[in-house]
C-alpha cells in the first residue's frame, strides 16, 4: 500500500496554503470539507473527471492542507485545520469567509 505524503506543518509555506486555495475546485473541496469532519473523495461528487479531482487532492496534501488515509478501499479526506490555525492563525477561516462573501455577492 502506498501511503501519502503530508508535509509536516513547520514546513509548510503561506505561499503553499494560497496556492493551494487559490482555485475553485480546490476551494470547494476545502469549503465542504470545512462543514464536515471527514469525507471519501467521492462524496465530494464534483463534476470532473476522476484523474483532476485526484490531481488536486494531491495538490492539497503537499500543500498541507489536507491530510488523507486509506480505509478500506476509500480514502478519506479532513482538513488540518488545528495545524494550520497553530501556524497561520485564522487563514482558513478568513479565506472561508471570503469565500462565501463571493458567493453571496453573486
Amino acid at each position: 500500500m502506498r501511503l501519502f505524503y503530508h508535509p509536516e506543518i513547520t514546513k509548510v509555506s503561506l505561499a503553499g496554503v494560497l496556492y493551494a486555495l487559490g482555485d475553485p475546485v480546490r476551494l470547494e473541496i476545502v469549503k465542504r470539507l470545512a462543514d464536515q469532519e471527514e469525507l471519501p473523495c467521492a462524496a465530494l461528487c464534483i463534476p470532473i473527471a476522476k484523474s483532476t479531482l485526484s490531481h488536486h487532492f494531491k495538490i492539497l496534501r503537499d500543500a498541507g492542507v489536507l491530510h488523507c488515509r486509506k480505509e478500506g478501499t476509500q480514502h478519506i479526506n479532513s482538513l488540518r485545520r488545528q495545524e494550520l490555525d497553530d501556524r497561520f492563525p485564522g487563514l482558513l477561516d478568513a479565506v472561508l469567509e471570503c469565500s462565501e462573501a463571493d458567493e453571496s455577492d453573486c
